[in-house]
């Protein structure tokens, strides 16, 4: 594949945090590329460091040592993210919150309504759309962080543990979202997850282990 379609790649990359006798590497030298359609699980336990080398891929964390790159978009602007932990804000609407990402960007109330309707009703959200975060469950509010990545249309999807703390149905329902919106965007999506049966669902798996990101597995 030409090198225009790798949107994030890391060469070498560590992250160290802290210093001297009590520093901790939650990162041990990573090295991988993401493409554009990519389905990627990165899976090991609580601990293990995928979150770490996740938020690297999505320049939240600069690499300790060697390189994290964007090659495919320029920069980590163009990535969508989902977070295990409640990310909606507290006194806005679902809709709202659908739409904030788009209106820190300049766009007009008038140029949000369609795509947050559409990525409500893509994740079978549309009838919440104006219920407050508190008056939703918590699979609800995921697929509604779904939506608001939805609805940015970004070229990569960023997801960290987004099933962790939600039953099996409930959970797989928010994949579903994923998949379809990674579907719908044409973005390539990565998913960290201590679940098999989330990481079955994906073409692709790694696995970390003591923050090294271990060679890839034959997903078959």
């Amino acid at each position: 594949m030409p090198s225009g379609d790798v949107l994030v790649a890391c060469q070498d990359a560590a992250l160290t945090f802290g210093r001297g006798p009590t520093a901790v590497v939650a990162v041990h030298g990573a090295n991988l590329s993401v493409r554009a359609g990519d389905l990627l699980a990165i899976v090991g336990p609580s601990g293990s460091g995928k979150s770490s080398l996740l938020h690297l891929l999505a320049g939240l964390e600069r690499p300790t040592s060697g390189t994290v790159t964007w090659p495919g978009i320029g920069g980590p602007d163009d990535i969508g993210l989902v977070f295990q932990a409640d990310s909606l804000i507290p006194a806005l609407d679902v809709a709202e919150n659908t739409a904030l990402p788009l209106v820190l960007a300049g766009r007009t109330d008038t140029e949000t309504h369609r795509p947050v309707t559409e990525a409500l009703g893509v994740v079978d959200v549309a009838d919440l759309a104006d219920r407050l975060p508190e008056e939703i469950s918590g699979g609800q509010a995921q697929r509604v962080a779904v939506a608001r990545v939805l609805a940015q249309a970004p070229r990569l999807i960023l997801a960290d543990e987004p099933t962790g703390r939600l039953d099996h149905a409930t959970g797989a329902r928010v994949l579903d979202a994923l998949l379809t919106a990674a579907d719908r965007t044409g973005a390539a999506l990565v998913v960290t997850t201590h679940d098999p049966a989330i990481a079955a669902r994906l073409t692709i798996r790694r696995t970390v282990r003591e923050g090294r990101l271990l060679a890839a597995e034959d997903p078959s």
